[in-house]
Parts: structure tokens; sequence; C-alpha cells
């Protein structure tokens, strides 16, 4: 399928996290990444917005019984930067993961 976006890394945060992940967990990783890509219309199933934030997305990645989140934004609306990831372990997303998020995207749109 043809690209609709592009989706870049920023920095060394979600290589590192995507790193020291297992093989299968890293498939799933570039599947959902290519998902995104390639699709116009991503299901949240895939891809929302973090409540209580201004751009912050989630990538949502489940494999069996584990959920994994990687944060993410828009760039010029069609350039998705991924940036830091964890393994989901509770119901509610940490908010120390949340205000990290926030803090690299500040970082980044900073630099640009």
């Amino acid at each position: 399928m043809p690209k609709i976006r592009q989706v870049l890394f920023y920095k060394h945060y979600f290589e590192v996290f995507y790193l020291a992940q297992n093989k299968k967990i890293q498939d799933k990783i570039i599947w959902t990444i290519k998902v995104i890509e390639s699709h116009s219309q991503i299901a949240e199933k895939y891809l929302k917005h973090v409540t209580g934030t201004k751009g912050i997305y989630e990538l949502r990645i489940q494999y069996g019984s584990e959920i994994f989140r990687i944060f993410c934004f828009f760039d010029e609306g069609k350039l998705i930067i991924l940036i830091n990831g964890f393994q989901k372990k509770s119901q509610k997303t940490p908010k120390k993961e949340i205000d990290k998020a926030i803090a690299i995207k500040q970082a980044y749109e900073s630099e640009n």
C-alpha cells in the first residue's frame, strides 16, 4: 500500500523502547506503524488522542495479554513523530509517562 503519512522517530526515545522488546512485540509494533502510514482513517484501536493533552497521541499495541503504548504527535498533518513508549500494567496511563511525552514534544517543537 502507498504511504499516506510518514512516521519518524525523534532522537533515541522510541528506539530504546523498541530494542528492549522481544521479536514478536517488535513485529507487532512495525505492523501497527505500517497501518498508520497507509490508512487515511485509523481506528482508535490503533491510534488515540491522549485525553487532557494538546496533540499527544498513543499508538496502541496489544500482543496476547500484554499492552504497550507509544506516544507520538503529528507535524504538518501527515508526519507522525514517535517518542517514548512503555508497557501498560494498569487501567490508567501513568501521569509520569504522559508528562515525559509532553516534555519530549516541547523539546522537538523548540528545535523546529
